[in-house]
């Protein structure tokens, strides 16, 4: 039967100690806080010093840009940015005009006030009209906010609280002074005890040489420490047991998870790949031309290289659909992308499906006279198919008309500028009887 712990009294282990740290504590704790209050100040002026940097970096290029431009709007939307910042008290710009005048913008929190106690950034303000060349437009200063400092200094001192931990740590030497005075024999007696159970040693109970009317934690040590042996050798057994049907358990899943993982990957990259192709052609669809197209504009306009885009149309499609029927003109709609596959096959070509009977066709590097040539080949390749159309006033198989527009030299900023040049082209290929290319 298991006997209770014995009782504490005032005169314990853990009494005597909790006095002498509160003592300890009451005066290091004070130290710590005047310490930590300095190194709060001056984390936080860094801290600002380094916000008032960033901000200057992400709007200076903006605002010199708006006064080169002499956008007002611009100026006054980005100045009222600037200012929204918790860091900023006020923004102040100088803007230096073409009579050698200056004019000063400026945005200033309400209550604001300047103060030297917190830090202030001045850049002057350059513009390059054209490589090579840099003109002076200006200054912009920004100054902090003293109260943001306070506040945040002030959520500083209330942090100041984790200083208990560095406390513990040179508490821990009090500690063990003491330990070693008044309890290190027994702790070691009862080292040397625990280090010598086996299994077989297990009913062997502790007995410390210590008077017995004593009670504090050692007591309830030895207690314990002999509670511990009457269950340890049962508590081995059944971890035994729990740990093989956890390691059992644990495989199981491991396998499991690398099988869903395999298979969900594989069904991603299947999504993937189907949501860029069209499902009857087999070509891009207009998802993955839109995606391509803006990124290839920009590409070649940055390296200053041409690009063209073809915009294809098969003739009298309807009429098509019309006299064989929808299943044969999936089958056309195949046949007409088999042979734009065939003809744009380079890397980086890309030719998509991207209405019903509509295909574009994306050749960047192609100049105006490469992409007529092109046109031209795959129009061949439709006509060379022979696919009767009975209904068509153009001929009597299957034709393309196809509308060509190169980028070359011209300012264009967006690609449907260039798209709807292709457009246009194919609108005068049909109205001038179709089956031709126009540019």
């Amino acid at each position: 039967m298991t006997q209770p712990p014995p009782a504490l009294h005032r005169g314990s282990l853990g009494h005597r100690l909790v006095l002498a740290t509160v003592g300890f504590c009451i005066g290091f704790t004070l130290l710590t806080v005047a310490v930590r209050i300095w190194s709060a100040w001056q984390n936080q002026l860094t801290s600002m010093t380094a916000e008032l940097a960033l901000i200057d970096q992400v709007f200076q290029r903006t605002l010199s840009k708006s006064i080169w431009e002499m956008d007002r709007a611009a100026l006054q939307t980005q100045i009222h940015s600037a200012g929204q910042i918790a860091t900023v008290g006020r923004v102040s710009l100088q803007i230096r005009q073409a009579n050698g005048k200056t004019e000063t913008l400026e945005h200033r929190k309400a209550g604001w006030a300047p103060s030297p106690h917190v830090p202030t950034l001045q850049r002057v303000l350059t513009y390059e009209p054209y490589p090579g060349a840099s003109e002076t437009i200006g200054a912009l200063t920004l100054d902090s906010d003293e109260r943001v400092l306070r506040s945040r200094l002030l959520g500083e001192i209330v942090g100041i609280v984790v200083t208990q931990v560095v406390q513990s740590v040179l508490l821990a030497g009090l500690v063990m002074w003491m330990f070693n005075r008044s309890v290190t024999v027994h702790v070691r007696h009862i080292a040397r005890h625990l280090g010598a159970l086996a299994p077989k040693s297990l009913a062997q109970p502790l007995h410390l040489d210590r008077p017995p009317t004593r009670s504090d934690e050692l007591s309830l040590l030895e207690s314990g420490v002999n509670q511990l042996q009457s269950s340890l050798s049962e508590y081995i057994d059944r971890q035994h047991r729990d740990e093989r049907e956890l390691a059992a358990h644990r495989d199981r899943l491991a396998e499991l998870v690398q099988e869903r993982t395999t298979e969900l990957q594989a069904a991603n990259a299947r999504l993937r790949e189907l949501s860029l192709r069209d499902s009857l052609t087999g070509l891009a669809n207009r998802r993955h031309f839109d995606e391509v197209k803006d990124g290839e504009l920009r590409r070649a306009q940055r390296q200053g290289q041409p690009m063209s885009v073809l915009l294809c149309d098969v003739d009298h499609f309807k009429r098509y659909n019309d006299t064989y029927g929808h299943v044969m003109g999936d089958q056309c709609l195949r046949a007409v992308a088999q042979a734009l596959q065939q003809c744009f096959g380079r890397a980086g070509e890309l030719a998509a499906r991207i209405g019903g009977e509509e295909f574009a066709v994306l050749l960047p590097t192609v100049d105006r006279t490469s992409a007529l040539a092109a046109a031209e080949r795959v129009r061949r390749a439709v006509a060379a198919l022979a696919i009767p159309h009975a209904a068509s006033e153009t001929a009597a198989h299957v034709t393309l008309s196809v509308g060509v527009a190169a980028l070359d030299d011209q300012p264009i900023t967006h690609f449907d500028a260039l798209l709807d040049q292709a457009d246009q082209a194919l609108y005068r290929a049909k109205s001038q009887g179709r089956n031709r290319v126009t540019a």
